[in-house]
């Protein structure tokens, strides 16, 4: 009975965790897709790289860096309200 409650064990911590991962992936596949496409290059990889410019590599990371923390807010936040809305079904049967 407080199995239930708790979330149903491991298996109620991975799928968030994994669903998050997975949101992440895409989201950094996506923006690399697009910016390939826009640009005509492939993403900086390297902040050394003396023929990458600063006001590229500074692009890259703002537009890769919140496309990819906003995926994993959503990601979170949905897995989490789902999560929420199957213990209050649990509860209530």
């Amino acid at each position: 009975m407080s199995k239930q409650k708790g979330g149903g064990g491991s298996g109620g911590r991975v799928f968030p965790v994994l669903a998050t991962a997975v949101a992440m992936y895409l989201a950094r596949r996506a923006v690399t897709m697009a910016w390939t496409r826009t640009t005509g290059k492939v993403p900086p990889t390297d902040p050394a790289d003396p023929s990458v410019s600063l006001v590229e590599a500074l692009s890259w990371a703002a537009i890769a860096g919140i496309t990819v923390e906003a995926a994993r807010l959503f990601a979170t936040r949905a897995t989490m309200r789902r999560a929420a809305v199957g213990a209050g079904d649990t509860e209530s049967s």
